[in-house]
């Protein structure tokens, strides 16, 4: 396609002379490129006066501008260093006018604009380096280097940032450099002559680029981003520079760093040194006082330029004005920082992508990054015209009306319909950005908080801070107003002590809370109605970042994907260490997501017990081939086949409650091999019960990030008094021959949770066998009957409320459902699947198993509910109106005192049934 026919739009000559001028010094031009040199020189001085010097050049490039660019980028490589400065400043002209004419024409869009103009920055930075580099290192002023170490510039690096980093520079713009160099690549002896030498390198090619000669500029080079420039040189090394982020970094040097690209010198160092960086820039946990951060800075920008009070079209600043470039970019970029240390994908430099990926993420709405898009793109198009009138480094509307004809002229639009436009699009950008940094703060608090209290609140360690101070007061009316509207506000008060008392530090859970005014709600009823949530969230804050991480209130992702997201997350981690803390941080997550589902209705009992047993399961499956690796480094690959981790109780029925621990049993097989292979061999047993405590460790020890589980392993072969792994052959042989009746009834439970799947395979082989054996039923009743009778005088119900021990309650109707299962050789893993061949084996009657089931349905609500609300014995008197609201939700019954009524005669009834049961003479399968 030609240019000509590429073209969607033109300028209208502001003066009609000027362009006709233009025009007629190009014969026979096509009526569209005539109409568009036309319009653009009498709209553009600039334009006009390089038509005139590259008459000879444009044409030819019209016809194929792309190409054109090519051709003049390998050129300038090939361009001697004695030439370079006047090339550059020729090349300078001519992609100006080129880009200006396709941007004008429309035959660019503002990405390819913006991205030639930021390719001849890069171009021209890495021409000007090896340049200026070359001529120090040929003086022998550069200590140990030679010609090869030109391309890379002797270890110096040129970082873009701002908007030539994120291939975004306006059609005048300055180019902002940070320059660096490798001090590892010089003797220490050598340091300060090498440094030496690099800034004036530096200096030189700022020149080269900023100077302006009777060739024009190249481009106009600020070298003041660097680590405090007042009192640094132009280059500095690495090391100091990392130094400096690491301890004086603010806000703003890391939203800077976002853009940040390695763009001429030695790249792979550059890359490097970014890397090191990335934990500066990138957070672990959310950062949501970056939002006052940012706030301040656009505050302290609009009181320094005086760019305050109400929109005034003449004059207005479009990039740092109200609505302006600079506050789409603030909002992406200040997004990008929230959650981008969690998010690798949210880690883009353009300001169009960043929208795009938040908003695919879930972190802006679908409808505000389309808008906010479309604002930026017509903005930075009203910028480059401005610019283009006379290549001025300017963003400010012009200041009468004659000028605002100008620009209309020039972008081919009618005077009144753009400012309206205008005026309309900057208003919307400020409404959709403003919210975010300064959220309404003007709802009225109550008067019904202990002011007392309050005041005490001031004295915990997360409002001690001036800072905290200030984000509370503009936070405490919206929170005010959620603990007054609770059922008992003086209980969610009190609640809220307890969470705040709690809290290390505040600043950055408080800027969350500002950022997103309806955690404060979810936090209100979680301290209100959780109190053991709430102090797990006192303790573990940054959970919370969870809440607002884009999928949270999303459907659950199944067993499947949870253990290959942490897999991935392991694997990329390479200190053991700090995989087994990542493991936490990820599984405390999820529980609190679990716990917060099931808090809010979103989730049943069931189903909050089977996510529960997912995240445990997930955890276990990744966990073990890392605790294997590790092991193995040290005594060499497992012996034999491997082992298995077997699942057994809860887990195994995938019934876990909020605090669950796991109880494990690990079985191998060394398959007759009897030493391990690696530098410190062992025994096969004694590996196998070594590599079982590593695994015990890596899941129940108390690192920085907590615990996973307690772990019990007592139901292994022989109990406390066996080895702490189980080979396959012993295993099976004494499941045959010598376990007691209760470690059959385990057995219906069991299930391979991780470890080598063909171990696994053989171990579910053996439970199936020995569950489908014959057995004594009236051996096993005797024995049930007897267990039932130890379990009754051990430990006593808890109160009217217990649901896990007495007759009827939960552990009685799991009991008899083993017993069935063993009975009847029910190798699934299901109660009610037990409890319905104990039907068709004639050892129940149907009222008797529905009596079970309904009483377990119940049991198992309470129970869950318990666990979530409190670690001590269900009262309703003690876990508060929210927690009373969710058992009746969960149980659907009408009230406390008809709950309560329900539970006694529904455990009854079960354990009435149980008796029955056990009384019964019945022989099966003799």
């Amino acid at each position: 396609m030609t240019f000509a026919s590429r073209m969607t739009r033109q300028p209208t000559a502001f003066n009609p002379d000027r362009g006709k001028e233009a025009r007629d010094l190009f014969a026979d031009l096509p009526p569209g490129l005539a109409g568009l040199i036309e319009g653009a020189a009498g709209c553009s001085p600039y334009l006009s006066t390089l038509l005139h010097k590259e008459t000879g050049w444009i044409l030819p490039a019209l016809e194929a501008p792309e190409q054109a660019v090519d051709t003049l980028f390998a050129d300038l490589r090939e361009m001697a260093p004695d030439r370079l400065p006047d090339a550059l400043r020729q090349a300078k002209r001519r992609i100006a006018l080129l880009a200006g004419l396709a941007d004008c024409a429309g035959v660019w869009s503002l990405e390819e604009v913006t991205g030639t103009l930021t390719r001849l920055a890069d171009l021209s930075c890495q021409l000007a380096l090896q340049a200026t580099v070359g001529a120090e290192i040929r003086r022998g002023k550069l200590p140990g280097a030679t010609e090869d170490d030109v391309e890379t510039a002797g270890g110096m690096v040129a970082f873009a940032m701002g908007k030539m980093g994120a291939f975004e520079l306006n059609y005048s713009s300055d180019i902002d450099l940070i320059c660096l160099f490798d001090e590892t690549r010089y003797d220490r002896s050598d340091y300060h002559d090498a440094r030496s030498s690099l800034v004036r390198a530096t200096r030189k090619m700022a020149a080269m680029l900023s100077d302006l000669t009777g060739e024009g500029y190249v481009f106009r080079t600020d070298l003041r981003l660097r680590p405090d420039p007042s009192v640094t040189p132009v280059c500095m090394a690495m090391a100091a520079a990392e130094t400096y982020y690491e301890s004086l970094g603010r806000t703003w040097e890391r939203a800077a760093y976002i853009k940040a690209r390695a763009a001429a010198g030695d790249l792979k160092a550059g890359a490097a040194f970014l890397e090191t960086l990335r934990p500066f820039v990138w957070r672990k946990h959310l950062d949501f006082a970056a939002i006052q951060d940012a706030h301040d800075m656009r505050l302290r920008i609009r009181e320094h330029k005086g760019l305050g009070g109400a929109l005034d079209l003449y004059g207005h600043n479009m990039k740092l004005g109200r609505g302006g470039i600079r506050e789409i970019e603030f909002f992406t970029q200040t997004r990008q920082l929230i959650a981008g240390g969690r998010d690798p994908d949210l880690r883009v430099r353009g300001t169009v992508d960043g929208l795009r990926v938040l908003s695919e993420k879930g972190w802006i709405p679908q409808d505000a990054a389309a808008k906010l898009t479309d604002h930026y793109r017509f903005h930075r198009e009203v910028e480059h015209r401005i610019q283009m009138v006379n290549d001025a480094q300017t963003h400010a509307l012009p200041t009468n009306d004659e000028g605002m004809l100008r620009i209309a002229c020039f972008m081919g639009r009618d005077m009144d319909d753009l400012k309206a436009d205008l005026r309309r699009r900057l208003e919307e950008v400020h409404d959709l950005t403003e919210g975010f940094f300064a959220p309404d703060a003007a709802a009225a608090a109550e008067e019904t908080i202990d002011r007392e209290m309050v005041q005490r609140w001031r004295s915990y360690p997360a409002l001690r801070s001036t800072r905290a101070v200030e984000i509370f007061d503009r936070i405490k009316p919206r929170l005010f107003q959620q603990l007054s509207r609770a059922a008992r506000p003086d209980e969610a008060v009190r609640a809220f002590d307890g969470f705040l008392a709690g809290l290390p530090a505040g600043v950055q859970l408080l800027s969350l809370f500002e950022a997103n005014p309806q955690l404060i709600d979810l936090l209100v009823d979680i301290v209100g109605t959780a109190p053991e949530l709430s102090a797990h969230l006192s303790r573990h804050s940054g959970v919370f970042d969870a809440v607002i991480g884009g999928d949270f209130f999303t459907a659950w992702p199944g067993l499947a994907v949870l253990r290959e997201e942490l897999s991935s997350k392991m694997t990329a981690e390479t200190d053991y260490e700090r995989k087994l803390d990542l493991a936490r941080r990820w599984c405390k997550e999820w529980h609190f997501r679990v716990g917060v589902h099931h808090l809010r209705g979103l989730i049943d009992a069931d189903g909050a017990a089977a996510q529960y047993a997912d995240l445990a399961e997930a955890v276990l499956a990744a966990l073990w081939p890392e605790v294997v690796a590790q092991f193995a480094a040290k005594h060499g690959d497992c012996p034999g086949r491997g082992a298995m981790v077997l699942g057994m109780g809860s887990l195994g029925a995938r019934r876990l409650n909020a605090t669950s621990d796991l109880d494990l049993i690990v079985i191998y097989d060394a398959d007759g091999v009897e030493y391990s292979d690696g530098r410190r061999p062992l025994a096969s047993r004694a590996y196998y019960a070594r590599l079982t405590q590593a695994m015990v460790t890596a899941v129940s020890a108390l690192l920085p990030e907590g615990r996973l589980y307690e772990i019990d392993m007592r139901l292994r072969p022989s109990g406390t008094q066996g080895p702490v792994a189980a080979s396959l052959t012993s295993f099976r042989d004494y499941q045959m021959n010598e376990a007691w009746t209760w470690e059959h009834l385990a057995l219906t439970r069991a299930r391979a949770v991780a470890g080598d799947p063909n171990v696994a395979k053989d171990v579910e082989a053996v439970r199936r066998e020995v569950l489908t054996s014959s057995h004594d039923a009236a051996k096993v009743i005797a024995d049930v009957a007897d267990m039932r009778a130890k379990i009754a005088d051990a430990k006593a119900p808890s109160g009217p409320w217990e649901a896990k021990i007495g007759p009827g309650r939960l552990q009685d109707v799991e009991l008899l459902a083993q017993a069935s299962a063993v009975m009847f050789g029910t190798s699934a893993q299901s109660m009610p699947e037990a409890l319905e061949d104990a039907v068709k084996g004639g050892w129940l009657l149907e009222k008797e198993r529905e009596a079970l089931n309904a009483s377990y349905r119940l049991c198992w609500k309470l129970q869950m509910v318990s666990k979530l609300l409190t670690d001590k014995p269900l009262d309703p008197d003690s876990i508060g109106q929210g927690g009373c609201d969710m058992l009746l939700r969960e149980t659907a019954a009408a009230d406390i005192d008809a709950l309560l009524t329900e539970l006694r005669r529904k455990t009854q009834a079960a354990g009435e049934a149980i008796d029955a049961a056990l009384a019964r003479d019945i022989s099966v399968r003799a």
